[in-house]
């Protein structure tokens, strides 16, 4: 007789920290450096961290074979629970095996949620994680113009799809479900994600609502746990929000950091998500209110970050793996990172430029082809254009994330931050931020 394999246990996940940044690095007068470098183990492989983790929104990395992403150096995918969810359902990936499985992926996954995407997709009016707060009007004046597509309430949220307008609900317990019959060794609670145009009444409920929602989503991750032992255990990450506010997002940090579920108080969160609506130029020090109230031998992924500057603030604040659709959706349009600044590839100056797309690159599309030939395949409109670019796009940053690793084990984080910042902004940019890490 087959013994039955040991049911899904919080012990197949962990996190160890290996290395710390040393002092000059960290963002602000912290006691502590809160930079780490370490390691995440999953049940699909281990995670060294820092990462970036690129994002497969409908179970793939567009334009690119799951095999290309493993040789471009990605350790792990994440996923979109709302994509999947009305294409191809939950139910479909879990048929299937889960996530993975469905997508020939051997490495570790990641799914959120779907709480951003119900809002910014379902409410249809620029209900975004913000960057810049002059860029948006308010809700209230954008609403009077285009009807509200999704509506929060205490249970739950309410929103139309995208595709053809169907009525679906998303809650805690909803969200899950989705996510554990998608299979992901990482998901995310489900949590309200705000505007920088709430008001400051308005964050305060919202941080309290996710705080209850987040109770919710430990009681149902325990429960779909104990009834799906045939699957490997999937860490459950809390998500820290409150906007600008330092006492909403320590406040937030800390009753994450210390909750367990109301039916099941053995149930913690395994991570965190620094998530929510933040101005760019205080990345780093938002980022520094929350993880300095986290535990430190848990993993914080900060969500929806990929440009240079913003991954070594998020590094030297504490953040551990990262993720966005940046990469992938700039180099279809043929917007390129290089390691001299931007480049765009469908610009003229490229058109005789028979050299990579930037020399210093060691991505398949570098070694291989020219800024001519890219430059050609866009102009001629060809889909050869959007897998060359997105390979390079992909691999500059996964690589800048490796690079910025082994400079926290070696002790030079400051001189690659003030070398990668100057050649990619310039030294204006580059000393202003060495100054902000000091400040």
């Amino acid at each position: 007789m087959t013994p039955l394999s040991p049911p899904p246990s919080p012990a197949d996940f962990g996190f160890e920290v290996e290395h710390r940044l040393e002092r000059g690095g960290s963002v602000g007068s912290h006691d502590r450096p809160l930079g780490r470098a370490g390691t995440i183990r999953t049940p699909h492989g281990d995670i060294q961290t820092p990462a970036f983790i690129p994002v497969g929104t409908k179970a793939t990395v567009k334009a690119m074979l799951p095999a290309t992403v493993r040789e471009l150096g990605g350790q792990a995918v994440l996923a979109n629970a709302y994509h999947l969810f009305l294409q191809p359902g939950s139910d479909v990936v879990d048929e299937a095996g889960g996530l993975g499985r469905f997508m020939n992926w051997d490495g570790p996954t990641f799914t959120d949620s779907g709480g951003f995407q119900v809002m910014s997709l379902g409410v249809g009016f620029k209900k975004v994680i913000s960057m810049d707060e002059n860029a948006h009007r308010s809700d209230e004046v954008i609403a009077k113009n285009k009807e509200r597509l999704a509506h929060v309430d205490e249970d739950g949220v309410t929103f139309k799809s995208f595709i053809n307008g169907d009525r679906h609900r998303f809650t805690p317990e909803v969200s899950m479900r989705i996510q554990h019959q998608l299979g992901a060794d990482i998901i995310f609670a489900f949590d309200e994600c705000t505007t920088l145009m709430n008001t400051r009444a308005y964050q305060e409920d919202s941080v309290d609502r996710t705080a209850r929602w987040a109770v919710r989503c430990l009681d149902e991750h325990a429960r779909q746990t104990a009834e799906r032992g045939h699957r490997p255990y999937q860490a459950l990450f809390g998500v820290v929000q409150g906007a600008q506010y330092e006492d909403l997002r320590r406040k937030a940090a800390r009753g994450l950091a210390e909750m367990t579920g109301d039916e099941a108080p053995e149930q913690r969160f395994d991570g965190f998500g620094l998530g929510g609506a933040l101005e760019k130029t205080e990345l780093g020090t938002i980022c520094a209110w929350m993880t300095d109230e986290l535990p430190e031998d848990k993993p914080r992924h900060l969500l929806g970050i990929s440009e240079p500057d913003d991954l070594f603030a998020g590094i030297a604040a504490g953040a551990d793996t990262f993720d966005c659709v940046a990469p992938s959706r700039q180099a279809r349009g043929g917007t390129m990172y290089s390691s001299r600044g931007r480049i765009n590839a469908k610009a003229g100056a490229q058109r005789r430029r028979f050299e990579p797309l930037d020399p210093e690159c060691d991505c398949y599309t570098c070694e291989n082809t020219t800024a001519a030939y890219l430059h050609h395949l866009f102009k001629a409109k060809e889909m050869l254009a959007s897998t060359l670019a997105t390979i390079h796009n992909e691999r500059f940053i996964v690589r800048l994330v490796e690079r910025i690793r082994q400079s926290i084990i070696d002790g030079d984080f400051a001189e690659l931050r003030d070398e990668v910042l100057g050649r990619q902004y310039g030294p204006e940019f580059a000393r202003e931020a060495a100054a902000r890490y000091a400040s």
